[in-house]
C-alpha cells in the first residue's frame, strides 16, 4: 500500500507551507556533502537525507535490501530492486519522519549524521543514462511548428496521430541542474545564403520537457504492454531540451536531430516517484482517430504538473515566459513506452525518455521560443525591459514543476542552466 501518500501525515522536520518537498513526496536523488561523502538520498522541505546513514543505523529492517545499495553514485542498483522495494523504501522514510515517530526525532546523534541543509550539499546527476529517448508528444507544439513550416493544412504529418513519435537522443551530455552549457557551434544556412557558413548558433533554444526513468524492462525481442507500461516506470524529472534552431533547420533532413540537439540538455536533481504522483493523475486528451490496439489504455494515465519557464538575464531578475502542463500531452507515457518496445526494444534501469517539448493551447503556454516568438517574427520583453527572440549568451533558463490539486502540492524543484559563450 501507498502507506507514505496519507494526506493527514505531518513531518516532525520544519516544512514551509509552499515547499515542493513535504513528507508526501520523498523524491530519490544522489547529494555530495562538504566531506566530498556522496550518498544516495532523499528530501523533506529544505532538509537533504542521507539514506544510507539511514540503512547503516538499522532504520530499513525488514526491507530487503543490498547492504551497499545507498552507497553508490546514481540510482541505477536501486532502481533495478523494482518499483515494490521502492516502495516499501518510501512507505518506511515517511514513517521514520513522520511526526508520531520518535525514533530518529528524539536522537540528535543520530540526526546529525542524516540530515545535512539542502545548501550546503552538492547534487549529482541521479541515474547513469545509458539510453535516451526523445518523443514529439505535444499536439499543440506539432502543429504550432508544422504550421510555421508547412502551413496550417499540413502541420500534423500523416503518421503524428497514429504513433508517439520519437527519436534516439544522445544520453552522454545530458547534465544536472546547475550546470552550465556553451552555446554550440555548426554550420547553418541563411535565408539569403547561396551555401552554409559556420559559427556560434544564433537561434539557441529551450524546449520545456519533463521525462521518465526506466526500471529493468523485459528480454530483447519482447514487449511491454500500455497494461504493463506503469510497472516499468520508476519517477520523473524536469527537462530542457536544449535546442539550436538554426543548425537543426539546415541538417534535420532526412534522418533527424543531430547537433542541432545532442551538445546538451539538462534535468532536475530529484527524481520524484510516479507513487508519490498518484494523487495527481488525471485523464488523458481524447485521440481521434482512436488509437491501433496496442496503443490503448486506461483514460486516467496523464498527471496534472504545472510547468513554468523563467529566463534570468545576468546580473538581472527572473521573468516568467511560460506556463503549460504536463496534463496538455496528446500521447501519454504508457503509451510512449508501449510504442518504443512494441518492435521488441529491451529497456534498462535508468533510461531516459523526454516528452518532448509541452505546449498548451494559448500562446502563453507555448514551450519554447521558437513557438513564443513564432519563428522570431515578435519578441518577448523582460520584466528589465529587454527583449528577447531566443536565447543571448549569459542568460539562465530556469524550468519549475508542482502538482496542486487544492488540498495537497508538491513538486520538482528546478532545473536551470546559464549559456556561456561559444568556445570559438
Amino acid at each position: 500500500m501507498l502507506t507514505a501518500n496519507d494526506p493527514n501525515r505531518k513531518s516532525w522536520l520544519d516544512i514551509s507551507e509552499n515547499s515542493d518537498f513535504p513528507i508526501h513526496n520523498l523524491p530519490f536523488g544522489v547529494f555530495m556533502a562538504k566531506d566530498d561523502h556522496i550518498t544516495i538520498g532523499t528530501r523533506i522541505g529544505d532538509y537533504a537525507i542521507d539514506l544510507g546513514a539511514l540503512h547503516q543505523l538499522g532504520y530499513f529492517e525488514g526491507i530487503i535490501l543490498p547492504e551497499d545499495v545507498f552507497l553508490q553514485d546514481t540510482l541505477n542498483d536501486f532502481i533495478t530492486l523494482g518499483k515494490p522495494t521502492c516502495r516499501q523504501v518510501r512507505n518506511r522514510i515517511a514513517e521514520i519522519f513522520d511526526a508520531n515517530n520518535s525514533a530518529l526525532q528524539g536522537n540528535a546523534e543520530q540526526r546529525d549524521i542524516i540530515l545535512f541543509a539542502v545548501e550546503e550539499v552538492q547534487m549529482l546527476m541521479p541515474v547513469f543514462i545509458q539510453d535516451y529517448t526523445d518523443f514529439y508528444s505535444s499536439r499543440e507544439h506539432a502543429f504550432n511548428v508544422g504550421t510555421m513550416f508547412r502551413g496550417a493544412d499540413n502541420a500534423l504529418m500523416p503518421n503524428w496521430l497514429h504513433l508517439p513519435v520519437g527519436y534516439h537522443g544522445r544520453s552522454s551530455s545530458i547534465i544536472v541542474s546547475g550546470e552550465n552549457i556553451r552555446r554550440p557551434m555548426g554550420q547553418s544556412k541563411p535565408a539569403d545564403a547561396d551555401a552554409p557558413v559556420f559559427g556560434p548558433s544564433k537561434l539557441l533554444d529551450f524546449e520545456l520537457e519533463m521525462a521518465f526513468i526506466t526500471t529493468d524492462g523485459k528480454a530483447l525481442g519482447e514487449c511491454i504492454t500500455t497494461e504493463e507500461a506503469e510497472d516499468y516506470l520508476f519517477g520523473m524529472v524536469v527537462f530542457n531540451d536544449w535546442s539550436a534552431r538554426d543548425l537543426q533547420a539546415w541538417e534535420y533532413v532526412p534522418l533527424g536531430p543531430f547537433l542541432g540537439k545532442n551538445f546538451a540538455s539538462s534535468m532536475s536533481a530529484w527524481v520524484v516517484t510516479f507513487d508519490a504522483l498518484e494523487p495527481y493523475r488525471v485523464e488523458k486528451p481524447a485521440q481521434d482517430p482512436e488509437p491501433l490496439p496496442y496503443l490503448q489504455c486506461a483514460k486516467n494515465t496523464s498527471y496534472d504538473i504545472k510547468l513554468e519557464v523563467y529566463i534570468q538575464p545576468e546580473g538581472g531578475a527572473e521573468s516568467l515566459v511560460c506556463e503549460s502542463n504536463h496534463k496538455y500531452l496528446y500521447w501519454t507515457m504508457v503509451q510512449q513506452l508501449a510504442h518504443h518496445t512494441v518492435n521488441g526494444c529491451n529497456i534498462n534501469a535508468g533510461d531516459l525518455m523526454a516528452s518532448g517539448t509541452i505546449s498548451g493551447p494559448n500562446p502563453s503556454n507555448y514551450g519554447s521560443m521558437l513557438e513564443l516568438s513564432w519563428r522570431g517574427a515578435k519578441s518577448i520583453t523582460l520584466s528589465d525591459g529587454s527583449e528577447r527572440k531566443f536565447i543571448q549568451d549569459g542568460d539562465t533558463v530556469i524550468m519549475r514543476a508542482f502538482c496542486d490539486n487544492g488540498s495537497q502540492r508538491m513538486g520538482f524543484g528546478e532545473v536551470r542552466s546559464k549559456v556561456l559563450p561559444a568556445k570559438e
